[in-house]
């Protein structure tokens, strides 16, 4: 396994945090682009930095940042139109949201965190690595609401949130003030969608999955689901004459 962190990667100009980046990429079957090795390796670089100051990640080794933050962005990344309005809600240190700019930098992505302290780090740790993402303090559903008529945002993506009972609760009303919501879980994303279910969160929205992927080092696999508004039902047919 590979262990090059933040303080053996201060001794060079990055290039052998880039490379082991690329390797655990490539020992994962994971699709990330060439040109954007050098920058998922500042953006670690500063993300462990900060997180020395404030809680804002348990994978603070190259194999669990690629095994996790990585290939979940991937995940996402694959079910992404070109050209769409991203948020990324509860982003912390800024996963997926800023491995999603580094994969795919046709993406409009946005980054918000209710908990100031973590927005104010995610603006940090941008200044370092010469990102430029709006980040946004606040609860993301008054967010998503207030942008409803202008520049409504397609996808709202959230990973190691809430259950999934919270989220719909937060963001069931107003469904129709953004495109969709996918969503990372892991093996028990079945028993939160039946609880919402009996708590009547899906009334107005459908939650289905649309994408797997194996945790390393485990049986058990993080999934992707898509939560999206219902289709108004139309008027009753009218019987024929």
């Amino acid at each position: 396994m590979n262990d090059v962190s933040p303080v053996g990667q201060a001794s060079d100009d990055g290039t052998a945090l880039a490379q082991a980046i690329a390797a655990a990429g490539d020992r994962l079957g994971l699709a990330v682009p060439a040109a954007a090795h050098g920058a998922l390796a500042r953006y670690a670089t500063a993300l462990w930095r900060w997180n020395e100051q404030i809680n804002l990640t348990r994978h603070t080794d190259v194999e669990k940042f690629v095994s996790r933050d990585v290939a979940d962005s991937v995940a996402i990344a694959a079910h992404l139109a070109t050209g769409e309005r991203v948020l990324d809600v509860g982003t912390g240190g800024g996963v997926p949201g800023v491995i999603l700019s580094l994969l795919r930098p046709d993406l409009r992505v946005e980054l918000s965190d209710s908990v100031g302290k973590k927005a104010r780090a995610v603006r940090g740790i941008l200044a370092e690595t010469g990102r430029v993402l709006p980040v946004h303090d606040g609860a993301a559903q008054d967010l998503v609401a207030r942008r409803a008529a202008r520049d409504p945002f397609d996808t709202l993506v959230v990973r190691a949130v809430a259950p999934l009972v919270k989220l719909l609760t937060w963001f069931e009303p107003v469904c129709g003030s953004f495109g969709r919501m996918l969503v990372v879980k892991g093996p028990r994303w079945e028993e939160e969608k039946r609880d919402a279910r009996h708590r009547g969160l899906v009334k107005k929205v459908t939650v289905r999955r649309v994408a797997a992927w194996p945790i390393p080092g485990s049986d058990n696999e993080s999934v992707l689901l898509e939560v999206r508004r219902r289709a108004p039902a139309g008027p009753p047919a009218g019987r024929g004459r």
